[in-house]
């Protein structure tokens, strides 16, 4: 429509008419055009019912980027992909179908990964390629995926089915670190963020680590990146995980500072090397602490970071604040006219400093004591073991939470 003052007037009155008739594209505003014109948004799917008036020069043209509404800019996702899906469906819109529309999906890139409860009824299967099309215009993607449950495979390979696109690489940037993986392949776990924060913070400047369930590099790479590791040995199983663990470090530019070892962990051939182990594995890590125990340097030792699903009943009373131990040892670490070191409470630098649950405290200890008694079979000689950090990650399900519990391991020696 020619857009003098006028004109515009009548364009606002014929957009009002093209409402009053359900042609209008609410989605979208009037827009100025090449030519001094203005364009009105009208619903493709109406253009059959649409008489144009003879006496303004009227013609249809398709805008390859056009202007959203108010309204429509503060609608939320959730909000387009509903209306999109109503316009799509027409008089075969229901309440089922709505119910079965999701809430919330994960988004890497280009590609939205849908929760595995989303559109199952009957008729969205009848829509084909037509449903994903538009859930991706509605989500400002370019491909779907969708989940299914997790394989019982000892391998949490994920059960994920390509809806639209040509492939499920992707890229996720997590605290400045690049992450790309397989998500048909592949998991990426965002709740464990606040572990792998942790990780990158701390001191590691110089030192070897091994990180004996490695994945595509979930706490690999925060040691390389952040925490300054001289270098890690990264152990996985999983053929899958392991190409998206090359391909990330090779991303993030820190390739020669990583070893990975292919296999089974338990059967990790390294030995006397490891200032700093990861065991990054629930509900529990505990096969590999035996491996744990031989990659830790045996004249200095260092630090496990160890990874438990440990069951916690609800409590009457409030959270008690815990000090734990400062140093673990046997009786054989006492020196001439000492007396064997045991558990005790300090409230120096030793207190943990955490609000901890007595579960919590005493699975620590339990642990303390096992590696102990592991490190002084393997080497033959005392160690000590020492409780630097109980770290809950997050609850893992009802009265299940996933800790992490950091220990520092040292040899006795003569």
């Amino acid at each position: 429509v020619p857009a003098l003052a006028t004109e515009r007037r009548f364009a606002q009155r014929l957009r009002e008419c093209l409402e009053e008739e359900r042609l209008s594209d609410g989605r979208y505003q009037l827009q100025r055009v090449p030519g001094g014109r203005v364009a009105l948004p009208v619903l493709e799917e109406k253009l059959s019912q649409l008489c144009l008036p003879s006496e303004m020069p009227c013609e249809l043209l398709r805008l390859q980027d056009p202007v959203p509404s108010r309204a429509a800019r503060r609608r939320t996702p959730a909000q387009r992909l509903r209306e999109e899906l109503r316009r799509l469906l027409g008089a075969s819109w229901s309440e089922e179908l709505e119910r079965d529309v999701p809430h919330a999906w994960q988004r890497h890139g280009d590609l939205v990964l849908l929760n595995e409860d989303s559109f199952k009824a009957a008729p969205w299967e009848r829509l084909g390629s037509a449903l994903w099309e538009t859930v991706a215009s509605a989500l400002g993607a370019q491909r779907v995926a969708r989940r299914g449950r997790v394989m019982p495979d000892g391998m949490r390979t994920p059960s994920v089915t390509l809806l639209l696109g040509q492939h499920g690489w992707v890229e996720h940037v997590d605290n400045r670190i690049r992450y790309t993986f397989d998500v048909t392949k592949c998991m990426f776990s965002p709740g464990n963020i606040t572990e792998k924060l942790r990780v990158a913070s701390l001191p590691c400047s110089g030192e070897v680590v091994v990180d004996l369930y490695a994945g595509i590099g979930y706490f690999t790479l925060p040691f390389l990146v952040h925490a300054g590791a001289a270098f890690v040995h990264a152990c996985e199983w999983n053929s899958h995980a392991v190409e998206a663990l090359h391909r990330t470090l090779v991303l993030n530019g820190v390739q020669d500072r990583c070893c990975i070892h292919t296999g089974d962990s338990r059967q990790l051939q390294l030995r006397d090397v490891a200032d700093r182990v990861n065991l990054g594995l629930i509900p529990s890590s505990e096969e590999g602490w035996p491996v744990a125990c031989r990659v830790l340097k045996k004249d200095l030792g260092g630090v496990l970071h160890i990874h438990h699903n440990v069951e916690t009943p609800p409590a009457p009373a409030p959270l008690q604040t815990v000090v734990l131990l400062a140093e673990r040892g046997s009786p054989e670490s006492a020196g001439p006219g000492e007396e064997a070191q045991h558990p005790t409470e300090d409230v120096g630098e030793e207190t943990l400093g955490a609000r901890l649950r007595p579960e919590w405290q005493r699975w620590a200890e339990a642990t303390a004591t096992r590696i102990q008694g592991l490190l002084a079979e393997l080497h033959g000689w005392p160690w000590r073991t020492r409780v630097l950090h109980i770290e809950a990650v997050k609850s893992y399900a009802p009265h299940v939470h996933h800790l992490v519990l950091d220990l520092e391991c040292r040899p006795v020696l003569p």
